[in-house]
């Protein structure tokens, strides 16, 4: 797959998360679009699963990630107990909760 392919699967992926995200946040960004795989650059997953994460010093987010980690949005930065709720609702809709390694870069 071209690069330029990836960006733009890998665009709609995390687009669809971020809206995914923003019906339970109120706000969400994109994070990643492509992520690297044996070498090349390869769209990020097409599942969804849920997360949240200390930023030490900052708070905590709210994050959508691939099969693999690869967070595709985030919420803003939260208290602890705002994230957890987000996180509540969001498995409560059946997206599975992720307990990996979060990727977010």
């Amino acid at each position: 797959m071209q690069y330029h392919q990836a960006i733009r699967i890998g665009q709609e992926r995390s687009r669809k998360s971020q809206m995914t995200l923003f019906s339970h946040a109120g706000f969400a960004m994109l994070t990643l679009t492509v992520k690297k795989s044996q070498g090349t650059f390869v769209p990020v997953g097409e599942k969804e699963l849920v997360a949240i994460i200390e930023r030490p010093g900052e708070g905590w987010i709210v994050v959508i990630v691939d099969e693999e980690g690869y967070a595709k949005s985030q919420s803003k930065v939260l208290k602890e107990d705002e994230a957890k709720e987000i996180l509540k609702k969001a498995t409560s809709t059946g997206i599975p909760q992720y307990e990996g390694h979060i990727r977010l870069v």
